[in-house]
């Protein structure tokens, strides 16, 4: 008898998304007012453009298909940085104003000396991300996860800089992130299920070492809510949060993954964070509010960050210095990649009708 082959659900789901591919609607682009590029910032230990992997297996899209060339179809103009895979909020914002401006990577002056790591890293010269970026030449932003972190810290930075690297840096020296005033270069932030608050899937304390310049500590409670009251939320730019839920409410009030929508790698911590509750070393109460979740991120924390002002989204009042929170979408965290085990071929459809709204402010 010959041998039968198993093939992955997964890879069946990708080759038939290729053979017969889902129809969304073009855009009617004579609506818009704006078409500016956008730029995706991947999350924890993910991957960009610049990487040999994302050819092998694209972050934006996964086994559904490399994602960022259908909105390019669409007449989306769509790049994916990338930035590092565990290092801090601030050290990925530095290294994604690099690859926007195709220069050399700073740190920061201060900012190095203090985490005991080189100033400079990684020289884009001559392979910058985009042709261009400046205030004629805007971007719009979207963030996944921990990505969500790292395009706030870059936006506040370019917004108003950093006094600590203007007083340690001489002017020459200085990197133009850490002047500030170019909040006019971006057009949009649009955070997919990122952690604004923190995890806690992670716990409530910090059981780290004492090595703050990681992305890890970035997203405890604390740390996070200390990020939020640097940042700055910019009158003229648009905001946007998507959170996600893949787990359902139990009779005793704690929230459980849901199977059918949530992959396997995240079920069991799902479960976890859909029961934990307590207060941080910092005194923040972490309660039922914080159940819900997509396997990796508390939906609550998802929505808006702490200390900036937000708003559930209104089609007909789309507000610029505000966090105009979308509708929950049903899906775990990787459903807004595109899925994993779980393709979510749908998702081109949401970030389609996303772009098309914001080109239409």
């Amino acid at each position: 008898m010959a041998k039968i082959v198993s093939i992955p659900l997964a890879i069946i789901m990708s080759i038939l998304s290729f053979l017969f591919p889902g129809k969304t609607e073009m855009p009617d682009k004579e609506q818009w007012n704006t078409n500016y590029p956008y730029v995706f910032v991947h999350g924890l230990m993910g991957w960009g453009e610049y990487d040999l992997q994302y050819n092998l297996m694209p972050y934006w899209g996964m086994f559904g298909g490399e994602l960022l060339g259908k909105l390019d179809n669409k007449g989306y103009d769509c790049y994916a940085a990338s930035v590092s895979g565990t290092a801090s909020a601030w050290d990925r914002a530095c290294e994604l104003y690099a690859q926007l401006t195709g220069t050399v990577v700073d740190y920061g002056k201060a900012h190095s000396e203090k985490c005991g790591h080189d100033r400079y890293g990684e020289d884009f010269t001559g392979k910058a991300l985009i042709e261009k970026c400046d205030s004629e030449n805007k971007i719009n932003l979207l963030g996944h996860s921990f990505g969500g972190a790292t395009m706030r810290v870059f936006a506040s930075l370019m917004a108003k800089g950093d006094e600590t690297e203007m007083a340690a840096t001489p002017a020459g020296e200085i990197s133009p992130l850490f002047t500030g005033g170019k909040a006019d270069w971006i057009y949009s932030l649009t955070s997919l299920a990122a952690p604004h608050n923190g995890t806690t899937a992670y716990g409530l304390e910090n059981s780290m070492p004492d090595n703050t310049d990681t992305a890890a500590y970035d997203m405890f409670i604390d740390h996070a809510m200390e990020i939020n009251r640097n940042m700055v939320t910019d009158e003229n730019t648009y905001y946007f949060s998507i959170s996600c839920t893949a787990t359902t409410e139990k009779d005793d009030g704690t929230f459980k993954a849901d199977k059918s929508r949530m992959e396997i790698l995240f079920q069991s911590s799902a479960d976890e964070i859909g029961m934990l509750k307590g207060t941080t070393s910092g005194g923040y109460v972490v309660d039922e509010s914080w159940f819900e979740n997509d396997g990796l991120v508390n939906t609550v924390s998802a929505k808006a960050p702490s200390d900036a002002p937000s708003k559930e989204f209104d089609k007909d009042n789309i507000t610029a210095g505000v966090w105009n929170i979308m509708p929950v979408y049903q899906g775990d965290h990787m459903s807004l990649q595109g899925g994993f085990f779980k393709v979510n071929t749908d998702v081109e459809r949401l970030y389609t009708e996303h772009f098309d709204m914001i080109n239409r402010i």
